[in-house]
């Protein structure tokens, strides 16, 4: 398939910029695969959608505030985004401007209370930077880094509570499991007093998952990494509701690959490692029913996996649709529901 058949024209000003005062007011199109008939909701709706016997998967990875803000030693502005921890204070990644950040280039964060040397360069032109601090690594980030948000979003975030899910608990991710970010407390609660059975799976997100696909031919684009986990506890639970007859609904595309990549003749295995699985139209569904996810990037991997689930047709019209009710997109924007 060609990557330009993933192509919807979308207006700029409908790329949220910021997170709805309340997270279950975003609005929520819903999407029956079957038909390709839309329903225009609001999140808060979502149980009168789900049924007792049901079961929705959430990914509880926690991002990491990995956006590091310092300078040169010698001088000059430098930032770092911190992608992959490799063990020993040294991790993978992003740096501006990287003709400035050679190997062997000494940094400084926070007034020197975290320093770094770049080691290395890897491929693709990121960076192996090794940390130097006192005390523990991530509480000495909570208090001097900055929340990675994705290329599109312009605006400042006051509260950077609101890019992580009410669920997070798993630190690791350089960017938001977005879906997850419509959840309230309550919303869950009335979920499971409803009788849908909640569950849990780890995929750290990547920086890969913005990476446009530049190939013509989609089958041809190299898909990124990421690490996941799924419990025991999720693995029971996801292959009894299978068993008895209850959809599997992922909560985002992180959870729907986790699953799907993990999922052997027909039953969910706990396990934990990498996935690098890229889900396009013409891909059979092993275990997952149904879908919630947010409003995708034009041409992008994530868009390719919702149209493998419901159908490019049926995708790009509802995302028409969508543009056409002026929803919003993107990370602070709306939600689809496909079932």
């Amino acid at each position: 398939m060609k990557r330009t058949d993933f192509y919807f024209d979308l207006p700029e000003e409908l790329i949220a910029q910021t997170p709805l005062q309340q997270r279950d007011s975003s609005r929520l199109l819903c999407l029956d695969k079957s038909t390709g008939a839309v329903d225009h909701q609001h999140f808060y709706k979502l149980p009168e959608y789900l049924r007792e016997g049901d079961c929705l998967v959430l990914n509880d990875s926690r991002v990491l505030p990995a956006r590091l803000i310092g300078s040169r030693i010698t001088g000059g502005s430098v930032e770092l985004v911190l992608l992959r921890d490799l063990g020993d204070g040294c991790w993978e990644c992003l740096s501006r401007p990287g003709r400035k950040t050679k190997p062997g280039t000494e940094l400084l964060f926070g007034n020197g209370e975290l320093k770094a040397t770049v080691m290395a360069v890897a491929e693709g032109g990121n960076r192996i930077v090794k940390f130097h601090y006192e005390g523990i690594f991530l509480e000495v980030l909570e208090r001097l880094g900055k929340m990675p948000l994705p290329p599109y979003i312009t605006e400042e975030l006051k509260d950077s509570e609101r890019y992580q899910t009410v669920y997070s608990r798993d630190v690791g991710s350089a960017a938001a499991p977005t879906a997850g970010l419509h959840f309230t407390r309550e919303l869950l609660e009335e979920l499971e007093n409803k009788g849908v059975k909640i569950c849990y799976v780890t995929l750290h997100v990547g920086l890969g998952t913005f990476r446009p696909v530049k190939e013509e031919e989609i089958e041809d684009h190299p898909m990124h990494s990421e690490f996941c986990i799924v419990p025991e506890e999720t693995a029971r639970i996801v292959n009894e509701t299978k068993n008895a007859g209850g959809r599997v609904i992922c909560v985002g595309t992180t959870s729907c690959r986790t699953i799907e990549s993990f999922t052997k003749d027909g039953e969910l295995q706990a396990t934990s490692g990498w996935t690098d699985i890229f889900i396009y139209p013409g891909y059979e569904f092993k275990c997952v029913d149904a879908l919630i996810t947010n409003f995708h990037l034009p041409e992008s991997t994530l868009i390719m996996l919702v149209s493998a689930l419901a159908g490019r047709g049926n995708v790009l019209n509802a995302y028409n649709v969508a543009v056409e009710e002026k929803y919003r997109f993107f990370s602070f924007g709306d939600a689809m529901f496909i079932s």
